[in-house]
């Protein structure tokens, strides 16, 4: 497959208000690509858009405010995209959020809610703006997942599943879409300094404060800065890579998880332990808070 071509194309980001989303967008701008940009906030989105019209006058760009969350929003909002821009040369599906406490410890609704914006938007989205990549020429698909759609660690099953799911996902249309000339990539960060942690929703069954300190001790792994992340994620869709992973701190897991598949979550759960408690193997952990990854839909 070709090298992907940036210049003139029409690229199309979800999630793109904040973190890697605001970062990918002045990074596609900066390649020559026009934009149509997606999010819930409409003020932080129409700070983005003028940003990346001030430094790349000659750039298009069109915004859309949608809540993912809403099935039939996120549908009008593809089929408007598909009207204005029968061609798409890439679609990023970035946008994302987190839900804090153990399985036992939140509801139906605030599990599906991950879901919804992690898993369907993506599904509904590449699957309406499919033709519109077909009709073009070298096209590309980024998928973003996560490190937790590698390893699942303890207080993180919607999260995680909503990623694994990402990711088999992704993986699936890369092998359906090779011979239409699309690439794919499943994109899977590490520790990125962007605010989906601490603006995760929390389970109504957590114990705020046992939460806040776990919070305030994850968010010092959070350090990979989100331009750095935009940039190895377009350096990937220009060489056409399937599957990235974004600093050490995805790389590590990613590895433990295979030297052991079944018996990592004793490694995390001794490693998420604050330095001045004692181990007691008997205890259960409260598990890591929302995740090292990315933005809010």
């Amino acid at each position: 497959m070709r090298p992907f071509v940036f210049a003139a194309g029409t690229a199309v980001v979800t999630g793109a208000a904040s973190g890697i989303g605001e970062a990918l967008a002045h990074g596609l701008a900066r390649r020559g690509s026009h934009l149509v940009l997606l999010d819930r906030d409409t003020d932080r989105l129409a700070a983005v858009a003028a940003a990346v019209r001030t430094a790349y006058p000659d750039r298009q760009v069109h915004t859309h405010v949608v809540d993912l969350a809403d099935p039939a929003a996120t549908d009008r909002v593809a089929e408007a995209i598909r009207a204005a821009h029968p061609r798409v040369r890439l679609l990023v599906n970035n946008a994302g959020v987190a839900l804090g406490g153990r399985f036992d410890e939140v509801t139906l609704d605030e599990f599906d809610w991950v879901l919804d914006i992690n898993l369907r938007a993506v599904v509904r989205l590449t699957h309406a703006l499919l033709p519109a990549l077909k009709a073009e020429p070298g096209a590309h698909l980024v998928n973003v997942s996560s490190i937790f759609g590698m390893i699942a660690p303890a207080g993180q099953a919607a999260y995680a599943a909503s990623k694994f799911a990402v990711r088999g996902f992704t993986e699936a249309l890369r092998h359906e879409l090779v011979d239409d000339g699309i690439g794919v990539t499943s994109v899977h960060p590490g520790g990125i300094a962007t605010a989906i942690a601490r603006n995760a929703r929390v389970g109504s069954g957590v114990v705020r404060e046992e939460y806040e300190r776990s919070l305030r001790q994850f968010e010092k792994l959070l350090s990979i800065a989100p331009a750095t992340a935009a940039e190895v994620i377009l350096r990937a869709v220009a060489r056409r890579r399937g599957r990235v992973l974004i600093g050490w701190s995805a790389r590590l897991p990613d590895l433990l998880a295979r030297v052991l598949p079944v018996g990592y979550g004793r490694v995390l759960a001794l490693a998420a332990r604050p330095a001045h408690r004692p181990v007691r193997v008997a205890s259960r952990p409260a598990g890591p808070p929302p995740l090292p990854t990315r933005e809010q839909a």
